[in-house]
């Protein structure tokens, strides 16, 4: 039950708990986003850092954290939440934007941006039902924060694509869209020291090169020879299922 696209309480989540109060659950995973801590100027966050959410859609997350964390203690229902940032998979990555040569920040102006694979993402889902806290809060990302320039660049290599130019921020504020501009203005690296510790789930892409890797040597194996592509096959194969 996404938030609306406007305005600042989160009706549909009001409007939710009454239907849930009919048929209750034994436990409520809701999957916010790491937007509700706002601009962290690059430092780490732990979940405990008090939210500042600058943009709508962060605003709106938070009122349905607080919506479904009070209607869980009121109703004795396990709620947690769980706060993820960028959601790759094979199927999502940023090449359609790499592919139109979209500027990104200079090293020196850019900002950090976290991670999660969608598999991961799900997983984490999983065992936060099992074994996550009621009212509890945990970051649903990897644990290697990424420079958003490095990000796209590290997609090009996989994929053989020329590298994004960069530009300074002055430069991107005249040539790029408002949304992109809402994430460049916030930079934050989140700790998941505590999911790691209390969901005890061992990540299947611990950083987003794993993927990356696995898709480069897809692309390779298909471009082999016949003789040389039936040898790898199965190699391919299990590769695949990896993604698929």
């Amino acid at each position: 039950a996404p938030p609306p696209t406007g305005g600042a309480p989160d009706p549909r989540t009001a409007h939710l708990l009454p239907a849930l109060g009919r048929h209750r659950p034994g436990a409520l995973i809701y999957i916010s986003t790491s937007g509700v801590y706002g601009d962290c100027g690059g430092d780490w966050v732990a979940e405990t850092r008090p939210v500042a959410p600058v943009n709508g859609r962060a605003v709106r997350r938070v009122d349905a954290e607080r919506q479904l964390r009070a209607w869980g203690r009121a109703h004795g229902v396990q709620v947690t939440i769980l706060r993820a940032p960028g959601i790759y998979a094979a199927d999502r990555l940023p090449l359609a934007r790499i592919r139109r040569r979209t500027p990104a920040l200079l090293p020196e102006d850019d900002s950090y941006t976290n991670h999660i694979h969608a598999d991961d993402l799900a997983r984490l889902a999983w065992a936060a039902l099992f074994r996550g806290r009621s009212s509890r809060i945990y970051h649903a990302v990897d644990a290697h924060p990424l420079k958003m320039g490095d990000w796209f660049d590290s997609c090009a290599d996989a994929f053989d694509l020329p590298r994004p130019p960069r530009v300074d921020r002055a430069e991107a504020e005249k040539v790029l869209s408002e949304a992109l501009l809402s994430f460049l203005r916030e930079s934050r690296q989140l700790s998941n020291a505590r999911t790691v510790r209390e969901l005890r789930l061992k990540y299947r892409y611990p950083t987003s090169d794993t993927l990356l890797r696995e898709l480069r040597q897809v692309r390779l194996a298909e471009r082999m020879s016949p003789v040389d592509a039936g040898h790898a096959g199965g190699q391919q194969q299990g590769q695949m299922k990896l993604f698929s």
